[in-house]
């Protein structure tokens, strides 16, 4: 039996830890609070995700270099549909 596959949160929040080498992270999924919105995903998951991170990559970096390190992290996902991600700094 095949496992199911990891949602796109899921694998949104493996991604950040391999990349970011996070040391809190939290990936929620507020697809369903923007059901009809622009960007909204069909399935109601995946498409509005909510990014709660700390990384020692963000010790030095400014507000902008630390979103960017998200962003540059996630693109391809950016580039398959995730229409919207909000990024909390921890």
């Amino acid at each position: 039996m095949n496992p199911a596959p990891l949602s796109i949160a899921e694998q949104i929040h493996l991604r950040l830890a391999e990349k970011l080498q996070t040391t809190q992270l939290e990936v929620i999924d507020e697809s369903h609070l923007h059901a009809g919105h622009v960007g909204a995903s069909p399935t109601g998951s995946g498409s509005h995700l909510r990014v709660k991170i700390a990384s020692p990559l963000f010790t030095t970096a400014s507000r902008v270099q630390r979103h960017r390190l998200v962003y540059d992290s996630v693109q391809d996902f950016i580039d398959q549909g995730l229409h919207a991600l909000a990024i909390e700094v921890i």
